[in-house]
């Protein structure tokens, strides 16, 4: 075989194509890769068609043309391949179901010695993994090249070609069928992942709505700005056991974004970046399946995103391979590559094919891509090597402390667990023993009165009560759905009052209890209700000057019922802080400091309003609550 290249701009071919050298071939392949608009690519087309009748002719538009030691924008490259043993055949589908369409396709071009197939799908429209999944289901050992159109990268309006025939929404392909064809293939990807691991929240198909709780467009914003550099920047999932970009191609009104091929709800993603150093390797010598292979033509078909990061020196990828056998391509918005019977959608990678018809063509020397680098050129390669060694060191310097930071948290989460685990065995196992002391108080007083030492239990055990439902309350508090009732505040304030009666004697102190009203309805949970009582009580007990009264009262206020404790204590120095977790004034008096904690975690989940004044007379702590209505 023999691959004959040329190129199109300023509306004139740079090397006129000599068309008698073709006129006497049955076995000729034509692509044309347009980086033109659409009307530059039909009139193309047409014109080959018109010298060249019995050619076979797919096109594309693109992001980028490939012309042997080329790289160019904004102008055509035709690729003429003369087959000598080697039978061609040519599709298309249009329509928006992309795997019907890649299994018709393959349907009607594949033979039992069918060598590859050569596909293009527009860019914008088609999930390209979709289609490959058409193919793959009606063959999948049939090795498949090409990609996914472009339009220099404005993401609007892409097309391929079969014949005379543009068409902005669907596929063409053509297959080489051949007993004696030889055909490799590989690819370089080169795209490494940074960051932390990101969920894929909401998506349909290939349209991504929402990533870890953002909008999909405000996630790229945040991590890139304002910047229009989507593509350069991919997400990279773990697919097969190999790392799979997923580049975003279009952007939604609606906030989402489009990709050539899908992910799935629950995928993790990382945002990747393109290793330079490793771009600017070598490929023939790093591609193990191109190296050494005596290869007569390779098309390559290679990720927009490469040429625009490595801008002129994307050509050290390309020269190599030209230096063996003719070259051409097309860089793309897709790629498509076969591989242990699979066809996969890739983004960021460079896929190529050799082919060859005569396995002893002697093969050329290779370029050392190093070379090809001018003075101006290996600053900027300098620049970009250590941009990218300073990402990957400050990315593994990230992972290793994010790696110290998980074991740390783990450890910690483990602890907590522990330390809960444990609390809510205590909480059960000392209910009982509790209960049974209690009881027990009660029947004793019952048959032989009052006694001084058994009113003395009497009070700690009502203490130690208390303790246990703050306890209670905080273990279960995250796995009860505790009710709401219809509460009477006067009613429900003065059994507590009660309750706590004698704590308060021993304590010499008692309590004067105040109402303006006689009943105060409020929609509140009885056992959170009775921790901010209890323990506004309590603490009023605990640091009430000796021989000093507590003024409780419930009173009615427009639409509103306050709860307030007063007493003569000592002058509270830090308000804002009595309320902080284990936080205690006074070292001396008995307690975890959990408690006030605890009422202020409740009455703002339940919008109750707490007020606390403090002198060297007088501490007061009220609570706002609304009316039932």
């Amino acid at each position: 075989m023999k691959t004959y290249n040329y190129t199109y701009q300023n509306n004139s071919f740079k090397d006129k194509i000599d068309y008698s050298l073709f006129q006497d071939e049955k076995n000729i392949l034509i692509q044309v890769f347009c980086g033109q608009d659409d009307s530059t690519l039909q009139y193309i087309i047409n014109l080959l068609d018109n010298n060249l009748p019995n050619a076979i002719i797919i096109g594309t538009t693109t992001d980028g043309e490939i012309k042997d030691r080329k790289v160019s924008t904004f102008r055509t490259v035709i690729s003429i391949s003369v087959f000598e043993n080697t039978f061609i055949k040519i599709a298309k589908k249009q329509g928006d179901n992309s795997f019907n369409s890649g299994y018709e396709i393959a349907k009607e071009l594949v033979t039992p010695n069918t060598k590859l197939l050569i596909t293009f799908t527009d860019g914008t429209s088609t999930n390209g993994e979709e289609y490959l999944k058409g193919i793959t289901a009606y063959n999948e050992k049939i090795m498949v090249c090409g990609g996914m159109a472009g339009d220099n990268g404005v993401f609007k309006q892409t097309f391929v070609s079969c014949g005379t025939e543009l068409i902005d929404f669907g596929a063409v392909a053509v297959s080489l069928n051949s007993d004696i064809l030889q055909v490799t293939n590989d690819h370089k990807y080169d795209w490494i992942p940074i960051g932390i691991e990101h969920t894929i929240d909401k998506v349909k198909g290939n349209r991504i709505y929402e990533i870890s709780g953002m909008e999909a467009i405000k996630f790229y914003e945040k991590y890139l700005g304002n910047s229009d550099s989507h593509t350069e920047f991919p997400l990279i999932v773990q697919r097969n056991g190999m790392s799979v970009a997923r580049a975003v191609l279009t952007r939604y009104s609606d906030g989402s974004l489009g990709c050539g091929g899908n992910l799935y709800k629950g995928d993790k993603v990382r945002l990747g970046f393109a290793n330079a150093e490793m771009i600017m390797k070598n490929p023939v010598l790093y591609l193990k399946n191109i190296n050494n292979y005596q290869a007569e033509t390779f098309f390559i078909y290679s990720c927009m995103a490469r040429r625009r990061y490595m801008q002129s020196l994307i050509k050290v990828e390309i020269e190599p391979f030209a230096s063996i056998a003719p070259t051409s391509g097309f860089f793309t918005y897709a790629e498509f590559f076969h591989t242990n019977n699979r066809n996969e959608l890739m983004n960021q990678t460079i896929t190529l094919v050799g082919l060859s018809e005569n396995p002893s063509t002697p093969q050329r020397e290779t370029i050392n891509p190093a070379k090809l680098i001018s003075t101006n050129e290996n600053s900027y390669a300098k620049t970009i090597q250590s941009l990218t060694n300073l990402i990957q060191q400050s990315a593994k310097d990230h992972n290793e402390q994010a790696k110290i930071l998980e074991e740390q948290i783990n450890y910690s989460q483990n602890i907590l667990k522990n330390q809960k685990q444990f609390l809510r065995h205590a909480v059960h196992e000392t209910n009982t023993p509790l209960s049974v002391i209690m009881s027990n108080i009660e029947l004793y007083e019952m048959q032989k009165g009052k006694d001084e030492y058994l009113s003395n239990i009497e009070v700690a055990m009502k203490n130690i009560f208390s303790i246990y439902d703050d306890l209670s309350y905080l273990v279960k508090s995250d796995q009860v759905q505790y009710k709401i009732y219809s509460l009477d505040l006067v009613d429900f304030v003065r059994s507590r009052v009660y309750f706590f009666k004698n704590v308060a004697t021993q304590n010499s102190c008692k309590f004067n209890l105040e109402s303006n009203n006689g009943e105060m309805l409020i929609n509140f949970t009885e056992t959170k209700l009775q921790r901010i009582v209890d323990n506004t009580l309590s603490n009023a007990i605990k640091y009430t000057n000796k021989g000093e009264n507590i003024d409780v009262k419930v009173e009615k206020v427009n639409n509103f019922f306050k709860f307030s404790v007063s007493s003569c204590s000592k002058e509270i120095q830090d308000p804002e802080k009595i309320f902080d977790e284990y936080y205690r004034e006074e070292k001396s008096k008995e307690g975890f400091g959990l408690g006030l904690n605890l009422v202020k975690r409740i009455c703002d989940e339940e919008g109750v309003i707490i007020n606390v004044t403090s002198d060297s007379k007088n501490t007061s702590f009220t609570y706002i609550f609304k009316g039932y209505k």
